[in-house]
């Protein structure tokens, strides 16, 4: 007779994925999993197949998470001030209790930039894909630019929330708020 699980998948995820966000994947061991999620490694590996797999649950339990500002971005019909408020956004999140700082997705898009880790660069391929296409979508809004600007302006917004994320780990909140204003400044 299978044993009935004495957890929730969806609580363990979140406990896992807070570990990755704080860690990172590599840094990351089983036994610092099993201690998080509160579940031994047969039930890991039971319900999830591997770390990577809880890994890959992880990512989207976090793509979940900001999934109410990407809507908010998506939804906004203010062009370039939308874009700003994107960012504080993305940012605030991180200040909200019991979430790290910076992002889980900029996190890993740097630590699996050289992986051979089909699946994880596929996840992030896609959300960075995404974000631009939403960025570019925003710029049009504004009839002045052409295509040639909107696709540098793009390209430009995109590095700027890398750089975004990573300093919001490290930078004061006055320092990542002139951040982006200086990255608005000219747009």
């Amino acid at each position: 007779m299978a044993r009935k699980k004495a957890y929730i998948e969806e609580e363990v995820i979140e406990k896992a994925m807070r570990l990755f966000w704080r860690n990172g994947y590599e840094s990351t061991s089983m036994q610092m999993l099993e201690k998080e999620m509160g579940i031994n490694k047969f039930s890991i590996y039971s319900s999830f197949g591997s770390k990577h797999g809880v890994f890959l649950e992880s990512l989207k339990s976090y793509k979940k998470k900001v999934n109410s500002i990407l809507d908010k971005f998506k939804n906004s019909t203010n062009g370039v001030e939308g874009i700003k408020e994107f960012f504080y956004d993305s940012v605030n999140i991180c200040h909200q209790e019991g979430n790290q700082k910076g992002c889980l997705i900029s996190n890993t898009y740097n630590e699996f930039s050289e992986s051979e880790d089909e699946l994880v660069k596929g996840e992030m391929t896609s959300f960075m894909d995404n974000l631009k296409t939403l960025l570019i979508a925003k710029l049009r809004m504004d009839g002045n630019k052409d295509e040639e600007t909107i696709t540098k302006q793009a390209n430009f917004l995109l590095l700027a929330k890398h750089g975004l994320a990573a300093a919001s780990r490290v930078n004061s909140r006055q320092e990542i708020e002139d951040y982006i204003e200086m990255t608005f400044k000219n747009l």
